[in-house]
């Protein structure tokens, strides 16, 4: 791996539990690479199969952060932790998640959680860093459990993720960078799922208004529609550059806008 490229590596575009159950898509969450630093967020199901078949090293993590603690998106994160710590006996790494990924209910096991180095609470419009990476949660997401989306800073990049939400007035405000990634669920939209459609994703990007867009976290609507066929119908419909993400596929920040 090239760590002197900032690059984001999908270990998987799929999401919601029927897409999961099949394995249509990968769900393994993205390895990041910024300014030095390997981040690993939202590890579902596979993700460290997934990251070692990629020639991702978990014991190289500098931190790993979970947006929700939905399974599609958590999984994996006790099998990281402990890869990141190797086995619990380097106390190394960083872990971000919300409150209630702790709370009953967890979904990071308590043996695991004094393994890392630091545990941050995720919280609406607090701000992160690892290393010279800074992130930010602008808002709490309209979502069925604790959810935030993120902004990352790099000191060459900005670029924004809008994870799990249902859509709502102010969301894209929160959210302008040259690059977003957004996680699409449906293709319509469906009561009373809390996901975006690509109808959303389509406001969104046209409100947002950045160089290039990035789909992902796919449902099985989506799949059904191969989005990756999409893209063109949706970069004339919003004046954008707007790319489907692939499983394995790796954004190079430096050419991606």
């Amino acid at each position: 791996m090239d760590t002197a490229k900032d690059t984001i590596i999908f270990l998987g575009t799929g999401g919601a539990r029927f897409t999961v159950a099949k394995q249509l898509l990968a769900t393994g969450g993205v390895w990041m690479n910024l300014a030095g630093e390997q981040i690993l967020m939202d590890p579902g199901p596979g993700s460290l199969v997934y990251a070692i078949k990629l020639g991702c090293d978990p014991t190289k993590l500098s931190a790993i952060i979970l947006s929700h603690k939905h399974l599609d998106h958590s999984v994996d994160i006790n099998v990281m932790i402990e890869a990141m710590t190797e086995g619990g006996w380097k106390k190394r790494g960083n872990v971000y998640a919300p409150a209630d990924a702790f709370e009953n209910g967890a979904v990071i096991l308590p043996y695991l959680q004094g393994c890392p180095e630091k545990v941050e609470l995720l919280e609406e419009g607090k701000r992160y860093a690892v290393g010279d990476v800074k992130f930010s949660t602008p808002v709490k997401h309209i979502h069925q459990v604790e959810t935030y989306g993120f902004v990352f800073k790099t000191p060459k990049h900005k670029f924004s993720w809008i994870t799990d939400t249902k859509i709502f007035d102010s969301l894209a405000s929160h959210y302008h960078a040259d690059l977003v990634i957004i996680n699409v669920l449906c293709l319509e939209h469906r009561v009373p799922v809390d996901h975006l459609s690509l109808t959303d994703a389509v406001k969104l990007i046209k409100e947002i208004k950045p160089r290039t867009a990035i789909l992902t976290h796919f449902g099985i609507t989506m799949w059904k529609t191969k989005p990756w066929e999409m893209e063109k119908e949706v970069s004339d419909d919003t004046g954008v550059r707007v790319i489907a993400a692939r499983d394995g596929m790796v954004l190079d920040l430096d050419t991606v806008y």
